[in-house]
C-alpha cells in the first residue's frame, strides 16, 4: 500500500510539505510531522488516530520536517526515531555552534554576522526542541516494517530515504524544480567541514537505485521521473557553476554571499544558504571528475556533457 500524503501548510518560504501515513504489519507509522503550528497538530488530530500510533520516523531535522516530534510523542504512546547525525547535533549541540562559529569564520563572516547567526540556531524558530527519548534510524528499525533505509546527504548530511518494496519517502531530498545544494556544516565525526559536493555526488547513485519506486516527496506532489529530477539538479549546477567562475576564488565567500543579495536587510540564515551553495560549488570546481564519474555511473552524462565541458572551459 502506498502511504497517505497529508499536505500541511507552513508559515516558512518553502511553503506547504507533506508527511506520510501508512500502516505496515498492522501497525501505523508516519513519516515526518508538519511544521510546529497549531493548524497542523489540528490537522493530525483529525487525520489520524494519535491512540494508535506507533512509529514517527524522521527523514532529517528541519523544522517543517520534525516541528511536531515531542508534541507527537506526549499526545500518542509513539517512538520517535532520526537520523544519527542529527542525534549528534542534539547530544553535540554547543560543539556543533562553536565549530560551525569557527568554519564561518574562515568563510570571511564577521563575528557580528556569527552571533546573529547563533542566535537564530538557539532561539527555537529554525531548530525547536526534540523529543527527550528517541532512536536512532540506522541503528535499526522494528524488522517487522520491512523499510530500507538509505543514506542520501543531498540537501543535508542528515538526510534519509525511507523506502518500502515499491515507494520510497524521499524528505527534502528529491524536490521537482528546486535546486538545492547540501548545507553547510561541520561533521561531528570526522570534526572537520562536512563535503556536501561529496556527499551530493554519492547521493546520486543513491537516488538512482529509485527508479522503479514511487517517490513520495517533502514538497511539490510528485516526482514523475528520478531521472528527470537528477538532471534538473545537475543542469542547474552546470548553469551556476558557468556563471561562479568567473569571480575570482580567492574572494571570501561571506563578501560574494552578500553581494548576490540586492536587499541588504536579508536573513542571516538566506546568507548561509547562498554560502552553501558557493561552496558546493567551487568543490565542484576543484574536483569536477567526482561528479562526472557519478553520472557516468548512472547513465546519465551524455544528457548534460555539454553543460558540463561548458562549465568547466576557461573564462
Amino acid at each position: 500500500m502506498i502511504p497517505r500524503q497529508h499536505t500541511l501548510e507552513t508559515p516558512y518560504p518553502v511553503g506547504p510539505v507533506h508527511c506520510y501515513s501508512t500502516e505496515l504489519a498492522g501497525e501505523l507509522v508516519l513519516f515526518d510531522t508538519g511544521p510546529p503550528t497549531p493548524e497542523a497538530q489540528g490537522y493530525l488530530r483529525e487525520h489520524l488516530d494519535l491512540s494508535r500510533l506507533q512509529h514517527v520516523i524522521l527523514t532529517h531535522c528541519h523544522i517543517d520536517h520534525y516541528g511536531l516530534a515531542r508534541w507527537l510523542q506526549e499526545q500518542s504512546d509513539a517512538t520517535v526515531y532520526l537520523p544519527f547525525r542529527d542525534s549528534l547535533k542534539i547530544v553535540r549541540h554547543e560543539e556543533r555552534l562553536e565549530r560551525m562559529y569557527g568554519l564561518l569564520l574562515q568563510l570571511g563572516f564577521t563575528p557580528e554576522f556569527l552571533d546573529q547567526f547563533k542566535a537564530i540556531m538557539e532561539d527555537g524558530t529554525v531548530f525547536p526542541p526534540l523529543p527527550e527519548c528517541y532512536r536512532i534510524i540506522e541503528e535499526g528499525l522494528p524488522e517487522q516494517l520491512g523499510l530500507e533505509v538509505l543514506p542520501c546527504p543531498g540537501h543535508s548530511q542528515s538526510d534519509l530515504v525511507l523506502a518500502g518494496a515499491d515507494w520510497a519517502v524521499t524528505g527534502d531530498v528529491m524536490l521537482r524544480g528546486i535546486f538545492q545544494s547540501p548545507l553547510l556544516d561541520v561533521d561531528l565525526c570526522s570534526k572537520e567541514r562536512f563535503r556536501n559536493y561529496d556527499a551530493y555526488c554519492a547521493t546520486i547513485i543513491q537516488l538512482a537505485g529509485l527508479r522503479s519506486k514511487q517517490i513520495l516527496p517533502g514538497h511539490r506532489h510528485s516526482i514523475e521521473s528520478v531521472d528527470a529530477n537528477i538532471l534538473f539538479y545537475v543542469t542547474k549546477l552546470l548553469e551556476r557553476a558557468t556563471r561562479i567562475k568567473r569571480i575570482d576564488p580567492a574572494r571570501p565567500v561571506a563578501e560574494v554571499a552578500f553581494e548576490l543579495f540586492a536587499d541588504n536587510q536579508v536573513h542571516p540564515f538566506m546568507v548561509y544558504l547562498k554560502a552553501s551553495e558557493l561552496v558546493f560549488i567551487r568543490d565542484f570546481l576543484d574536483q569536477p571528475l567526482q561528479l562526472r564519474q557519478s553520472l557516468e555511473k548512472i547513465g546519465l552524462f551524455p544528457q548534460v556533457a555539454e553543460l558540463y565541458n561548458g562549465a568547466l572551459q576557461p573564462v
